[in-house]
């Protein structure tokens, strides 16, 4: 088995050689060290563990905290001392168990090994589980035995044989030799008793299906048959799976007429045996107790009176002897001894009502307890204590928007004004422009301003002597025009 060893320990450096003084000693170079996220070292050991360990591994031990999950996946740790190992068998592998993994199970796991990155931990990946010290078919049955059981199907009332059968319905091999045993059975005790033999498969994958369909059919034509025999001969557990099946076992519950079982040898058991009316030794068996009715039945009956005869001569004798013993004293101590036994039974209810007084008290005190616990969830001072710290979250946010919005209007206020302020003619004169007037009546190509005075734009238009006026950024100046210059 390939081992796989990891050295954690911290890398110690060789301690320095002694040199010659006047030696030039070289810089040791520093080394960085390598940084890893978890995500990567996880990956990285679980790259080395799989590596190491290719092959499928056999690891034996106890179940533990098995937990079978919804997803059909069964999880549990496999233990053995103080080491235990998680182990997941995933729903593929699950379907093909014949048996139940529960905790103290001894088993043998056969699959990889490999490490679940999100928990970091190391676990088997299981392809296969198979149980200690008992084979899985007879771990398969005990298992259905237990769980058919607890559910009552094998206490069911029992359906009687009929006491003279016409004809019986044999569900078996036709080439078996339990048949030929049943035949031989019935021609010597009563060859009148019909056999109606539907061919199944008593051994194999289909057994189970093929002796079910039998019972069906047969029920299905209640007026040929009174009741029906499943018949085998003996075989190995493997042989016998067939009648293990929880399926047919239904089956044979759920038939409407009486079903005698004689599947294999004596010491065979299956679970057909447990569910079905009647379960006979071998196949020989139940045609003898089938034609039980129809053989001596003469001897039967005188059989029946004697032993009715002496059933009745027994009981009148203890009746005798009973009455020879019966005495004043005796009478006296019985019926001290019953009614010691009714003060006993008073004792017992009165305790009981004690214990059921002190239970519906503290029921009703922890009841009380709750429904302080959920007044005071729903206390009106804790409400208003609520609402008030939502009041004052609320006017802290009122009062910081509003000092948002008033600060982001006084912003846009400002941009305003400087844009304003740019646009202002008053500013175009501050860098030494002037406006000129023409005093005197608006003429063509002039644009008036005021009532005397028009604003000049053209120098065509004005003439020598002419008075103009100039709006200087300060105050403003009057002139006569002496020369005009239209280029």
């Amino acid at each position: 088995m390939p081992q796989l060893s990891f050295d954690l320990a911290p890398t110690v450096a060789p301690a320095p050689a002694r040199v010659p003084a006047k030696a030039v000693v070289a810089k040791p170079i520093a080394v960085e060290p390598i940084i890893y996220t978890v995500r990567q070292l996880i990956a990285e050991l679980r790259q080395h563990v799989e590596g190491a360990y290719t092959g499928m591994l056999h690891v034996e031990g106890e179940i533990s905290n098995c937990r079978p999950a919804a997803s059909g996946h069964i999880y549990f740790t496999l233990k053995d001392g103080d080491a235990q190992l998680p182990v997941v068998l995933f729903r593929r592998q699950a379907v093909l168990l014949g048996f139940k993994p529960k905790d103290g199970m001894a088993v043998e796991a056969r699959g990889k090994i490999s490490v679940y990155e999100t928990r970091g931990q190391l676990q088997l990946i299981a392809e296969s589980l198979r149980p200690r010290g008992e084979g899985v078919l007879q771990m398969a049955f005990e298992q259905l035995k237990r769980r058919l059981k607890a559910e009552g199907l094998f206490d069911r009332p029992r359906k009687p044989l009929p006491p003279f059968p016409q004809c019986v319905g044999i569900v078996t091999s036709p080439t078996g030799a339990a048949l030929q045993d049943i035949i031989q059975v019935v021609r010597r005790r009563h060859a009148r008793l019909n056999l109606l033999v539907y061919p199944a498969v008593v051994q194999g994958a289909q057994c189970a299906a093929s002796v079910a369909a039998g019972i069906r059919w047969f029920n299905a034509h209640p007026e040929r048959v009174d009741l029906i025999l499943i018949a085998r001969g003996g075989g190995s557990l493997e042989d016998l799976a067939g009648f293990n099946d929880e399926a047919l076992a239904r089956v044979i519950a759920a038939s409407e007429l009486p079903v005698v079982s004689a599947i294999g040898h004596e010491i065979d058991h299956t679970i057909a045996d447990f569910v079905a009316d009647l379960r006979a030794p071998t196949p020989s068996a139940a045609a003898e107790l089938i034609t039980a009715a129809q053989h001596r039945i003469e001897e039967r009956v005188m059989g029946l009176e004697r032993r009715v005869l002496r059933a009745a001569e027994y009981h009148m004798l203890r009746a005798r002897q009973r009455l020879q013993r019966l005495s004043a004293e005796q009478v006296l101590a019985r019926v001290q001894d019953a009614v010691g036994r009714r003060e006993q039974r008073v004792d017992e209810l009165r305790f009981r009502l004690s214990a059921a007084v002190d239970r519906r008290m503290r029921n009703r005190a922890n009841r009380l307890a709750a429904l302080e616990t959920r007044l005071r969830r729903h206390d009106p001072t804790l409400r208003l204590t609520l609402a008030n710290r939502r009041l004052a979250n609320a006017d802290a946010r009122l009062k910081r928007l509003a000092g948002e919005i008033t600060a982001r209007r006084q912003a846009r206020l400002l941009h305003a004004g400087a844009r304003l302020e740019a646009l202002s003619p008053l500013a175009v004169l501050n860098r030494g422009y002037a406006i000129i007037y023409l005093e005197g009546e608006a003429r063509d190509g002039l644009e008036s301003s005021t009532g005397e005075a028009t604003i000049l734009r053209d120098a065509g238009v004005a003439e020598p002597g002419n008075t103009i006026r100039a709006r200087l950024a300060r105050g403003s100046v009057r002139a006569t025009i002496t020369e005009t210059v239209t280029k």
